[in-house]
């Protein structure tokens, strides 16, 4: 089984719709860490699993100084971002959002479904 890790950085601003009141509500930024994990049994024809640039490019390229309110279909907290991060690249299997220093949320595949994913 090959893994690879891709971390970045991602400037980005948004607002919670929440079900109570919070500071929250307000559009505000954070500087997010991405943490994309992807695995695969076999490697691909290039000899990876997937290549980091093209994970920078989906997650970047989508988020990166943006307003997440306008780029994303669904409430921007940290975990439905990292769900969203993990079902745009192929063969990921995890995704950590670092939006603060003591706030992580993490999504993860089912360990069934992450295996059925192949390039």
């Amino acid at each position: 089984m090959y893994t690879v890790i891709k971390r970045m950085e991602v400037s980005a601003a948004h607002s919670l719709h929440l079900s109570y009141h919070s500071k929250c509500e307000n559009l505000h930024g954070h500087n997010w860490m991405i943490t994309v994990y992807c695995r695969a049994r076999e490697l691909n024809a290039d000899g990876m699993v997937v290549d980091f640039s093209h994970i920078k490019q989906v997650v970047k390229a989508q988020l990166d100084h943006r307003n997440l309110n306008e780029v994303l279909p669904f409430n921007p907290t940290a975990e439905n971002i990292a769900r969203w991060v993990c079902e745009q690249i192929p063969a990921c299997f995890k995704v950590e959002v670092q939006e603060s220093e003591g706030n992580v949320a993490i999504y993860e595949k089912e360990e069934e479904e992450s295996l059925r994913t192949k390039d």
